[in-house]
């Protein structure tokens, strides 16, 4: 029997060392080869330096054009069983080529975190306003979700809100969170412990707005009152992509150290006491809490940095929308003993119960090779109606600047 073929449109070359976003397609990659699948990975986007090596898992990759047809007798020469957009503004690009050319491919859509939902929150907190969910960015997203076959949501709380705000039906739907290793007692055994650590950390991606934001409220709103509870501590701020101005943020003086890109996120959190991420604005699961509970490393967020992670279990530290109380909150972990081993505790609870990819990977392939498209596409009969239609429309203006490009 012939290995089944996944080929995986991405928005950019994955970077695992660099975002979250970039371990969750690893993740699937990995999950795929598991299941025997011959996959094929490919991206407009420019390869940098810190773009993962597929090397070493047997994964072929392609490098194709934007709005050039070379990618259509690409498609027919792969002939893909199913195909995974990674986040919606791929399968905008490439939706209609893979309807066009591989009609009985099924068509999965990888959203991360609901992009609408943040730049949502964003605006809401830079405005203080009303939460808005019914933008263009939204149409966009929702119909790119009704297009494809079946879409994976990391959060449960976007389950919720596509389903009861948007009416989007359970069958297109499914929740796929982060898919890690469980935390055994060797692993537990060789953490850092409380007294080898020191310091309190952040880490994030730069070019993600929400990391950004939350770095300037560490710096202005909760580091000048947690240094005053706890002197001989520091601040490290670590993150790929650090621009100029981050890095005028640091002060020795007050301890506050912007280190840039850690080589590897669980190792560099694993050295520090506690992470601090006081986080405004945001969608999706946050993969900094994921390496820290991996790594034993308690942590203080808000409602919003914690949302979904959780479910009914307690956190792996504190949970705190007013700063003043967050500030307490953390000197509390960083000095007593106790409540941060309690804390620790917490997060493997979190992380066996809620993140063991054994827990989803044989539901995951039993759903997607049992699906009938004909019938599953016959109830979907919006997805076919924006299919019709958007086929239509960005067929014709991708083929007028296929035709600009030639000039």
């Amino acid at each position: 029997m012939n290995a089944k073929k996944l080929l995986i449109i991405g928005l950019v070359w994955p970077e695992p060392t660099s975002s979250a976003a970039g371990t969750r397609m690893i993740q699937l990659v990995d999950l795929f080869l598991q299941k025997g699948y011959q996959i094929t990975f490919a991206s407009a986007a420019s390869k940098s330096v810190f773009s993962f090596d597929f090397a070493g898992r047997n994964v072929a990759e392609q490098e194709i054009k934007l709005n050039d047809e070379s990618f259509n007798s690409f498609l027919k020469v792969c002939n893909p069983d199913i195909v995974l957009f990674d986040r919606f503004m791929v399968e905008e690009q490439y939706g209609w080529r893979v309807q066009q050319e591989c009609p009985n491919a099924l068509r999965i859509l990888d959203t991360e975190d609901l992009h609408f939902l943040r730049v949502a929150r964003q605006q809401s907190d830079k405005k203080s306003q009303g939460l808005n969910l019914f933008s263009d960015t939204a149409k966009r997203e929702i119909a790119s979700i009704l297009r494809c076959d079946l879409s994976l949501i990391i959060s449960e709380v976007e389950m919720e809100i596509l389903k009861e705000k948007f009416n989007i039906n359970h069958s297109l739907l499914y929740y796929l969170p982060f898919l890690e290793r469980e935390i055994t007692l060797e692993l537990v055994n060789n953490w850092v412990s409380f007294e080898e650590r020191a310091d309190f950390i952040f880490i994030g991606n730069f070019l993600h707005k929400p990391n950004w934001n939350t770095v300037q409220t560490l710096k202005t709103k909760i580091w000048p009152a947690l240094r005053k509870k706890l002197p001989n501590a520091s601040m490290h701020i670590y993150g790929s992509y650090v621009s100029q101005k981050v890095l005028q943020l640091e002060n020795k003086n007050e301890k506050f150290f912007i280190r840039g890109r850690a080589k590897n996120a669980q190792e560099t959190i694993a050295k520090h006491r506690i992470l601090l991420a006081p986080i405004q604005f945001g969608a999706g699961v946050k993969g900094k809490f994921i390496d820290a509970m991996q790594t034993g490393t308690p942590s203080v967020t808000t409602e919003i940095g914690a949302e979904a992670m959780k479910g009914a279990l307690d956190w792996n530290g504190f949970i705190e929308d007013d700063l003043e109380a967050f500030v307490n909150k953390a000197a509390i972990l960083y000095e007593d003993k106790t409540e941060w081993l309690f804390a620790q505790k917490n997060g493997i609870q979190i992380i066996n119960q809620r993140y063991s990819a054994q827990h989803f990977i044989d539901d995951f392939i039993t759903i997607i090779e049992n699906l009938d498209l004909t019938i599953h596409r016959q109830k979907n009969f919006y997805g076919q109606i924006l299919n019709h239609h958007t086929v239509q429309s960005t067929k014709y203006m991708s083929l007028w600047i296929e035709e600009k490009n030639r000039k």
